[in-house]
């Protein structure tokens, strides 16, 4: 495994850089936000004018891009089953230092539900850009889902984390909620939750889950190599280490930890695709000129979510680069996990789903299918592939199309599993 200490880092004080800017910004946002009351005072006679909506429209549209995004909540306060509503209740079973086990309660209802755990990807965003697709399965699946700390706010002397660890966390998670577990891996964690349930099948851990659902991930990403792999490909690792790793400054409890930073994560995302998001912020404008306030809204609260991201610890980060990208170890075969040879070969007893979105630019069409060649001893009459047409990599597992056709696949693989169990 690549050596996070083996290198000169050229870009240490990257974070300092990037704080100092935020704070050079506080006056001017304040100006602003001032502005902002002035013009929208009801006894202002500049209350009700075009010049005056022109105005406001544009501070407001500036005060939301200049804005601190801050970690967005869940919120998810009901569920709709058939004809029923009931309450939601957000619990933490477990809480380890680099993830929080979140449970999604429907209190009232006393019917069992088959347990379904999110694996959402440590890659950027918090795990509450999956909320779409916790409040989409709720009403079919007693949900849980891991929700990643930020790397930053981690104590320095709280130790590293890397894939390794994801891979025991999951165990450990999957052990806590037992045998009949639906794991549903979202985009990066496809590759070790396929890696955790091959090491609980291979030493016949009786707590191996009943099924996986693979979402959109880089199982294989020699498959139909995207931009995203082949620039991976293209780089050592010195340079990953060296241009993207960064330390937290002292304003953060993790400071001095060395870690991936959400910043240039979003700053890719942002590049994939900026003719979008400078037409979205020109919509919110529009929108906010002609007082659709409602349309506005939609577009802010996505980009709340979109621009809230968060720090990965830098060993988890490039330990991934070269497992996945670069020597697509687990495709090869050549995977280990603290002395553990992962061999997906060894799963007979857990159904596998892979699903994949046409228009996936991140995981492109075959790498999430290639694990159904790799798991191959599971029965065939225990395997399925799924591909959802007319989705982008998001569009897989969130969405008006992940609602309407995604789930009910999810749903119905699921309930024949929880069916055939019972008639044995």
């Amino acid at each position: 495994m690549y050596n996070i200490n083996n290198t000169n880092n050229n870009f240490n004080y990257l974070y300092d850089m990037v704080e100092l800017t935020k704070m050079q910004m506080t006056p001017i946002r304040m100006a602003i936000k001032a502005t902002q009351e002035l013009l929208e005072n009801f006894h202002s006679p500049m209350l009700d004018n075009e010049f005056t909506r022109n105005i406001r429209a544009g501070l407001e549209t500036a005060e939301h891009i200049t804005k601190k995004f801050q970690k967005p909540e869940f919120g998810i306060k009901e569920c709709k089953v058939g004809d029923a509503l009931y309450h939601v209740i957000e619990q933490t079973p477990i809480k380890k230092t680099f993830c929080h086990l979140q449970h999604f309660i429907k209190f009232g209802l006393n019917d069992e539900m088959p347990k379904l755990l999110i694996v959402a990807p440590m890659a950027g965003h918090h795990a509450t850009l999956l909320k779409g697709t916790v409040q989409d399965t709720l009403p079919h699946f007693d949900v849980y889902i891991t929700e990643w700390v930020n790397a930053n706010q981690v104590p320095l002397d709280q130790g590293s984390f890397d894939m390794d660890d994801f891979i025991d966390y999951l165990i450990e998670f999957m052990t806590f909620l037992g045998p009949n577990l639906h794991v549903m891996a979202v985009c990066q964690p496809t590759v070790p939750v396929l890696a955790a349930t091959s090491i609980m099948s291979a030493n016949n851990d009786p707590n191996t889950p009943k099924s996986m659902i693979l979402m959109g991930g880089p199982v294989d990403a020699r498959k139909n190599p995207t931009s995203v792999d082949e620039f991976a490909k293209g780089k050592s690792m010195d340079w990953f280490h060296q241009m993207v790793i960064t330390t937290v400054p002292g304003n953060y409890p993790g400071h001095g930890r060395q870690v991936y930073p959400g910043f240039l994560q979003l700053a890719g995302f942002l590049s994939m695709n900026p003719e979008r998001h400078i037409n979205a912020y020109t919509d919110m404008f529009k929108n906010l000129h002609e007082e659709n306030d409602e349309k506005a809204e939609v577009i802010a609260k996505f980009y709340d979510e979109y621009m809230s991201v968060m720090d990965l610890p830098a060993e988890f980060y490039l330990q991934t680069i070269e497992a996945v990208f670069k020597e697509f170890s687990l495709a090869k075969g050549t995977l280990v996990s603290r002395g553990r040879k992962v061999d997906p070969k060894v799963i007979t007893k857990c159904a596998l789903l892979g699903i994949e979105g046409e228009k996936d630019d991140i995981a492109a069409l075959g790498q999430t299918k290639a694990s159904l060649d790799l798991c191959s001893n599971i029965p065939d009459s225990m395997k399925r592939y799924y591909m959802q047409k007319d989705v982008g990599h998001y569009g897989v597992f969130t969405g008006s199309k992940f609602r309407k056709f995604v789930v009910p696949v999810i749903k119905d693989f699921i309930y024949k599993l929880e069916e055939d169990s019972l008639k044995k």
